[in-house]
């Protein structure tokens, strides 16, 4: 089928979907979820409804302290040199900040003028909530990447493109960073588009992480002379957390740090009570003699908004609060869900539709039970006897956790679907 014929056989899908017809095909599953979203959000499919694009003064602003300008250089060498069976002329790579706006473009003369006709220009706003279904704000949603051709875009102004978008991540907290797209008319669809733009966005985060391993060198090296002289227990930590030196502690990757961190006594998850002081490019941490675990007493998960998930622990001692990757997402919510626990077996179930994927679920536990100690438990899996668990789940409960296709997840979200929606 040629580009056309699938662009015709796509209008009769979405002409359907918005009638509530049968359609003549059924509309890939994360296009579907992504119409579903439209239409509950009143996004119109014929009218091109904009937010108001930031000016120079204001886009430069979110680029100087946007982590993704440490890519602006690479940009160029990426589309060149990673495309080479696509014409360049043809189509255009940007990089929109995590929430949609578009902070840089790469592209030929030809190619850029078509995409202003469209408004894909520097410091627009491509949130999916505003311009409906798309290649940035619908990668951003889901946290995966995603491939949007022609008519599967909500509003049929955009018919007449095709666009390919992955999410980066920040390497060193796992924060959501924005999103890497390739886009072009609709002629210049390739079935590599999308695994292509996955690895430009891989890279994107190893060289994040490069620049990263390279920051904690430079504190390590000022850390450890410091270290060597002091006696008891102390490290000492970049930003968020990530541990370049230690002594008279078992050396650990990472130490989570509470909201508000900053000089003076603080109550550490892991390590009780610090003096904490400021070094060049982090924290020294000096671990109190008399440290006291405090109990946890209170554990609110927050997975109301998309893309921003986290978990607060309260206890004697004060609060901490720690943002989640969308798979710690999926299992935290799932241990709300059921209070007297769950086994790996079942919770691989309600994960993957298959009970045998054990090893994974333990593992990936194993990781959040690090960041939560004393508020999981195992065997089975559940939060602690004594913990309160509150659950804040989104508004529309039709969007709760939209990346994810657990089969739990799914049936929660159905159990909030209203009329008229895209099956």
């Amino acid at each position: 089928m040629d580009a056309r014929d699938a662009m015709r056989l796509l209008k009769g899908v979405r002409a359907a979907a918005l009638a509530g017809d049968r359609p003549p095909a059924a509309p890939r599953p994360e296009i579907a979820a992504s119409w579903r979203r439209m239409l509950a959000g009143g996004v119109h499919p014929d009218r091109d409804a904009r937010s108001r694009t930031l000016s120079a003064a204001e886009t430069e602003e979110r680029r100087h302290v946007s982590p993704l300008r440490e890519l602006l250089p690479l940009l160029p060498l990426l589309r060149e040199s990673l495309l080479p069976a696509l014409d360049e002329a043809l189509h255009i790579m940007v990089v929109a900040d995590a929430e949609g706006r578009l902070l840089w473009r790469e592209g030929h003369r030809s190619i850029l003028r078509k995409a202003d006709r469209l408004g894909f220009t520097v410091g627009a706003d491509w949130d999916e909530a505003v311009v409906g279904t798309n290649g940035v704000g619908t990668a951003l949603v889901t946290q995966r990447p995603v491939q949007v051709f022609s008519a599967e875009h909500f509003v049929s102004s955009h018919h007449d493109w095709t666009c390919a978008g992955a999410p980066v991540r920040d390497p060193r907290d796992g924060r959501l960073l924005g999103v890497i797209d390739v886009s072009g008319p609709l002629a210049t669809m390739h079935p590599a588009t999308l695994a292509w733009v996955s690895s430009v966005a891989r890279l994107a985060e190893r060289e994040l992480r490069v620049r990263h391993l390279e920051s904690l060198e430079r504190l390590r090296t000022v850390a450890s002379p410091l270290l060597a002289r002091l006696p008891g227990r102390a490290l000492a930590v970049d930003p968020n957390g990530w541990t370049a030196a230690v002594t008279g502690l078992a050396p650990t990757d990472r130490v989570p740090l509470p909201k508000g961190f900053g000089p003076g006594r603080v109550w550490v998850p892991q390590l009780g009570d610090c003096t904490v002081e400021p070094l060049p490019g982090g924290w020294l941490l000096r671990v109190a003699q008399d440290r006291t675990d405090a109990a946890v007493t209170r554990v609110v998960l927050d997975l109301s908004r998309a893309g921003s998930w986290s978990v607060t622990v309260y206890g004697a001692a004060g609060s901490w609060s720690q943002e989640l990757s969308p798979r710690h997402a999926e299992l935290l919510f799932l241990l709300a869900e059921s209070p007297r626990g769950r086994s790996a077996a079942e919770l691989s179930a309600e994960l993957f539709g298959d009970p045998t994927r054990t090893v994974t679920v333990r593992a990936e536990l194993s990781r959040v039970r690090r960041h939560l100690a004393g508020v999981l438990t195992h065997r089975p899996y559940r939060f602690a006897q004594d913990v309160e668990v509150e659950l804040i789940r989104p508004q529309d409960g039709s969007v709760l956790l939209p990346h994810s296709t657990a089969p739990a997840v799914v049936r929660a979200r159905l159990g909030h679907r209203g009329p008229g929606m895209v099956p």
